[in-house]
Parts: structure tokens; sequence; C-alpha cells
């Protein structure tokens, strides 16, 4: 049962804040003794005991308390019911005690829940009431209602019931000074709005950080999306090419060459291996999932893809100047991948009995890649075109631009088509 009230205090607002009115008004009948302050206050100027205004008091008290109970449904609404019960307070001759920081507590849930111009309004009026309440104190020759130096002094009996000794109970004015009221309630009234509007600039940074963090989230997912869009490109065309190369090859040769047929199929099956591999490693990291049996390919690597281009038909020569520093995980796959898409473009674009040339040069803070073919270069609207449509040099621009290396590709000097690509190494500009 405990349990649920604590789980209900904490989710319920209108439950929270009705255990927090409640708190106050019972502290201030433990600690302010309302009933005997009250009582005791009207005899200041000699009167006798007033049952009307302990009643307003208690009334006072119960609106505020309601005020307070339903301020995260309605600010502002409470916080003008919630003034008119301290005011009611302010017009008896009792001091400020425990409930009526009510008013406090509901501009703070206004400078909270509000925009700042609405909460100053708020404030500048609460202000000028106080102001107002004190010039009407002094032109009446009256020190400030509801201030601390107004508490009478109570006898003892009076203070916990008993018979009060007769004649008028003088009070203790330390200072009549009219604007003592306009300095401490608005001291008051100034520190809550502010806590208030501090409390609201945290929480709209804190969902200014939240809504960053969710746009950078999506920005990373697109990101991935598109890289994982490039990478099952990239194995997907090659593989195709090689094998519809391969293909064609055993279809041509199957009757003239049968050994040559035999060898062009076991060529596709492996490349089909090879491509499904591929495909299943670049799946597998879109679920988080390392595939330790099938490495991202590299530089490394490419000796078996020039030797599988050949195969197929279109023959290739790698050149390899400099010594291989260490490089990046993202730069040595772009690289393989460059050297992959240019060399399926040969395949696809350049024309029958074409060859290629891969240079890969390794120097200080980058590697420069040069792929160059001698056929008839790209066909209009081919992968292997400049200006073309085709998702093969759309995709290797991205991925030196990405990092922030340099790209080129078009038709060379002397015939054919080249791709050059410089990447940079250790974050180095290329």
């Amino acid at each position: 049962m405990g349990g649920r009230i604590g789980i209900a205090v904490r989710t319920r607002p209108v439950v929270r804040d009705g255990a927090v009115a409640l708190a106050l008004l019972a502290a201030c009948a433990v600690v302010n003794s309302p009933t005997a302050v009250v009582t005791a206050g009207n005899r200041i100027t000699g009167e006798g005991p007033h049952t009307g205004q302990l009643v307003t008091w208690w009334v006072a008290a119960a609106i505020a308390v309601v005020a307070i109970a339903a301020r995260s449904r309605w600010p502002a609404s409470m916080l003008v019911l919630g003034t008119v019960a301290v005011g009611m307070h302010m017009a008896l001759p009792v001091p400020f005690m425990i409930i009526d920081l009510a008013v406090p507590i509901l501009l703070y849930t206004v400078a909270l829940r509000y925009h700042r111009a609405a909460s100053v309004g708020a404030l500048a009026g609460l202000l000028i009431g106080v102001a107002g309440w004190s010039l009407y104190s002094a032109a009446n020759s009256l020190p400030v209602p509801g201030l601390p130096d107004r508490i009478p002094v109570v006898p003892a009996r009076a203070a916990v019931g008993g018979p009060a000794p007769p004649g008028p109970v003088r009070s203790t004015n330390i200072a009549q000074n009219t604007w003592s009221g306009v300095l401490l309630l608005g001291s008051v009234l100034i520190a809550s709005w502010a806590t208030g509007s501090a409390a609201r600039s945290q929480r709209a940074r804190a969902l200014d950080l939240e809504r960053e963090q969710e746009q950078r989230a999506t920005l990373a997912a697109t990101a991935e999306r598109a890289r994982i869009s490039r990478e099952l490109h990239d194995v997907v065309a090659h593989g195709l090419s090689v094998m519809v190369t391969q293909a064609q090859g055993a279809a041509a040769a199957l009757d003239r060459k049968p050994a040559d047929t035999r060898t062009a199929l076991e060529a596709i099956v492996a490349t089909g291996r090879d491509s499904l591999a591929d495909m299943r490693r670049v799946l597998a990291r879109v679920d988080g999932i390392e595939d330790v049996w099938h490495p991202q390919p590299g530089l490394d690597r490419l000796p078996a893809l020039v030797g599988q281009v050949t195969e197929a038909g279109t023959k290739v020569r790698l050149t390899v100047d400099g010594k291989r520093p260490a490089l990046p995980s993202t730069v040595d796959l772009s690289a393989y991948r460059i050297v992959q898409e240019a060399l399926t473009n040969t395949m696809k674009h350049a024309g029958p009995g074409a060859s290629a040339e891969v240079a890969v040069s390794f120097q200080d803070y980058r590697v420069e890649i040069e792929v160059r073919d001698d056929g008839r270069g790209g066909t209009p609207g081919g992968g292997g075109t400049p200006g073309g449509g085709g998702h093969g040099l759309r995709g290797m621009r991205e991925r030196v631009y990405l990092l922030g290396g340099r790209f080129s590709a078009g038709r060379g000097e002397a015939g054919g088509f080249v791709v050059r690509a410089v990447l940079p190494v250790r974050g180095q500009d290329a």
C-alpha cells in the first residue's frame, strides 16, 4: 500500500503537489500555531477575540492549499488564486506564516512553465502589489502588514490556548520603515522567480541537447545506410560483372574448348561465393556483428582481385610503389573498393580486348591510386562515363570526399579511361 502511494506521488503531479500543500499546512499549524497568533493579534488594538478573522484566515489557508495542489495544471490561474489567499492573510493583523509561501511557490511554477515575458509580467505585478500595499500602510501611518516586526508579544498561556490576561497586547516594532516590505517581500519573490527561470533554462538546454543527439543519431543512421548501399553496390556490381563475363566466355567455349568452359564455371562459382561472403559481412555490420571469418578487404587483397579480373578476360597489371604504412581501416577498405569499382567499369564499358593498369603509390601521408584502361571509354549513362548517371563513379567520389581526399575520373590523353584518387593517412590533407 505504501509503495503504491509513493509511486502515485512521484508520477502524478496533482498528488505530489497536494502532498506538498498539506505538508505546508501541517507545518504551519505546528510551528506557527495560527489560531493562537490570530486570536492574539486581534488584541493589539485592544479588541477582544474575533471569530470572523480566525475563520477568514483558515479559509484563505484552504484556498492557498488548493492553489498549490493544482499548480501543475493551471499555473497562472493558481498564482492569482494564491495571491488572493495571501492578500487575505495580509489584511489581518498577523505575521506571515509558512502557508504564505504559496505565492513564491506558485511564482516559481509560472517561471518554470511559461516564457520569460509572461513570468516577468507576473513578477512585476506582484512587486507592484507589494509596493502598493506598502504605500497604503505609509499613508495610514501603519507598519507594513505581515512583516515580522508586527509579531505581537503573545503570552505563553495565550499561545497554547489558555486564558489571556486582560487588556491590549502591545507589539514590539523593531522598524517602522515602510519600504522594508518591498525589500523583504520583493527579495523573496525575485529569488523564487529566478530559481524557476533558471530551472526552465536548464530544462530547455536539456531538451536542445536531446534533440541534437537525436539529429546526430539520424544523421549517423543515414550515413550508415549510404555506406551500406555503397558497399552492397560495389560487391554486387563487381561480382555480377565477373560472373557475366565468365558465363559469356563459357558459352562461347562450350563446343570448342570444354576445358575452358569448366574453368569459367569454376570461376563463376568462386566469384559467387566470394560475393556472398562479402554481402554477409556487410549485412552483419548492420546488426553490429563483426564477421571475423570474412574480415574487411583491403589493399593486401589487390593481387587476388587482379587475378580474378584477369581470369574473367580483362588483363590487368598491378604496380605498387613505396612501403605500405599502417593504414586506417576506412582508408584501406575505401582504396580497395575504388580499385574494385574502377576495374568493374573497365570490364563493363572498355570493350572486348581491353586491358587495365592499377598503380598504387604509398607516400608519407597519403595513398595515391590510379586505374587506367586502354579501351574505348565509357558509354553514355554508364558507370564509366564522367557525366553519366551510374552509381560507380558517384560512390567512388563520395568515398574519397568523406575521407578528405581528391578524386578525378575521365578520358585519358592517350585514350581509354583513367580514375585517380588520393586518400589521406592519419588525418593529413591529401
